[in-house]
């Protein structure tokens, strides 16, 4: 079932987004080479819960962390790790999810870790292009398939780079999933009709290669996550996002300058 969301549930939802954003925000300055992913997981985890908030996915199907932190072919779903260690050179996402006062927020961020490749460099900024041009095809009246196939015209079409299939973006609110889906691929004019008051999460992951991924399990862990088939880097941005009579309306914004006419 989808909910309709009010004014007041859609500010709650902002005012949890904001709180993920400002995460996000002081994760510029904390990722560098030396670190580990689990600095960025303990950080993420004590700024969240310090703040009054929960880490939604702690406990989901099984996951123990507040976030999912993916290096270079990581695509998604990922756990933090003590022994690995970002070297110069490479792209690193952060996905993570927060409950704040009974509302759901959702993003996930790529960043660069010290002086990266000019081919990520291209594929961080073909990935954050996809991810707005799927935002302006979140208007009332447009269809699902609106938004995935402005994602793969872009990505796959314009700039010959690998748009994952199989992970997608969701509905949120009341829980960090509900529907509807929301794949970053598709047919104009065909899916689920949007309408005023829906809150999605729009998510593309990119791989500089193929689309296709893979199925990974860290040594001595039991947790799935996935990989670019070919070993390519991957990257992934993502909004949470409040569909309304005025436009499409980010709830995760880190810049209110670069999203003012999303706010």
């Amino acid at each position: 079932m989808i909910t309709l969301k009010s004014p007041r549930e859609i500010e709650g939802m902002r005012q949890s987004g904001a709180l993920l954003a400002d995460v996000h925000k002081h994760l510029r300055d904390i990722i560098k080479p030396g670190i580990s992913s689990w600095e960025i997981e303990a950080f993420s985890d004590k700024y969240i819960t310090d703040h009054g908030g929960t880490p939604s996915e702690k406990g989901f199907e099984g996951y123990k962390y507040a976030t999912c932190v993916c290096v270079n072919d990581e695509v998604a779903h990922a756990i933090p790790r003590k022994d690995l260690i970002l070297k110069n050179g490479d792209i690193v996402k952060v996905d993570m999810t927060v409950e704040l006062n009974g509302y759901q927020s959702d993003s996930c961020w790529a960043y660069a870790v010290g002086d990266v490749s000019d081919d990520i460099k291209r594929l961080m900024a073909v990935t954050h292009k996809a991810l707005y041009l799927g935002i302006d095809a979140a208007v009332v009246g447009n269809r699902i398939g609106d938004i995935g196939h402005a994602i793969q015209q872009y990505v796959e079409v314009e700039n010959d780079m690998g748009d994952v299939r199989e992970l997608i973006g969701h509905g949120i609110q009341p829980t960090m999933h509900e529907a509807p889906n929301v794949p970053h691929y598709g047919e104009a004019g065909k899916g689920l009709r949007l309408k005023e008051g829906m809150t999605i999460t729009i998510e593309p992951m990119v791989n500089l290669g193929t689309w296709e991924i893979a199925p990974k399990v860290v040594p001595g862990d039991t947790w799935e996550y996935y990989v670019s088939a070919d070993g390519t880097p991957s990257c992934q941005y993502e909004h949470t996002l409040a569909i309304t009579k005025d436009g499409p309306k980010i709830l995760t914004s880190q810049d209110p300058e670069f999203d003012a006419k999303y706010l």
